[in-house]
């Protein structure tokens, strides 16, 4: 059995999402701002390791609190899609100094890229190279989460997609039509009943967007 958690942390109130593998007592984090007690409270409550932690992308605040984690979790994995991680190591790129006035330098353990497979904790984790937001901002797909009685879709997006919105493309490396086509061409093939979790707000769902948001 898996479960699925997420909290709203961090200095700009960023959605950070926990996975739980029940069986095996093993979790995945996806994106890490703030604090690590906030971000280890699912998985201490379930008594799980936590072994890898996905970042969607390398903006401060989806990253700042790696350092914090790792300090905790020394053996855990920080995977990043390839174009992204030099972003998460210069301050004046991942935005830190502009909006913390507080340089942050992270650097991955692993980087991904487009359509490779990760296969952690017992699922198949697919990795989607969207870029616009950033140069090289990631998404990652479950075909198959069992949760509860049935099987879901599930997409972690980052700042890609947003409920009735898209994320920012004015800042470094970012391209406003890159994004658009990102989301079209990589996000909205996937199949409309796939949840979406993004980074920010409400989580929502691809056939919903492809519907009804206002930027296509």
């Amino acid at each position: 059995m898996y479960k699925l958690s997420g909290v709203t942390t961090g200095p700009i109130g960023t959605n950070c999402y926990t996975v739980i593998n029940d069986d095996t007592k093993e979790a995945i984090l996806i994106d890490a701002t703030g604090r690590a007690e906030t971000l280890l409270r699912a998985s201490e409550a379930a008594e799980a390791k936590v072994v890898a932690i996905l970042l969607t992308h390398a903006h401060f605040d989806h990253v700042d609190g790696v350092e914090g984690l790792r300090e905790k979790l020394p053996d855990v994995t920080v995977i990043i899609g390839e174009k992204d991680a030099p972003l998460m190591e210069n301050p004046s790129l991942n935005l830190s100094l502009a909006f913390m006035g507080i340089p942050v330098s992270v650097k991955a353990d692993k980087t991904v890229t487009d359509g490779e497979i990760l296969e952690l904790i017992g699922l198949k984790i697919k990795c989607i190279e969207v870029p616009g937001h950033t140069a090289g901002g990631m998404c990652y797909y479950i075909e198959s989460f069992p949760f509860g009685d049935s099987e879901k879709k599930v997409l972690f997006d980052g700042d890609t997609l947003f409920h009735y919105s898209i994320g920012r493309s004015d800042f470094p490396t970012g391209d406003e039509d890159t994004l658009i086509n990102s989301i079209k061409e990589k996000l909205f093939t996937l199949p409309d009943s796939t949840n979406v979790f993004p980074g920010h707000e409400g989580e929502t769902t691809i056939g919903w967007e492809k519907e009804y948001n206002p930027n296509f």
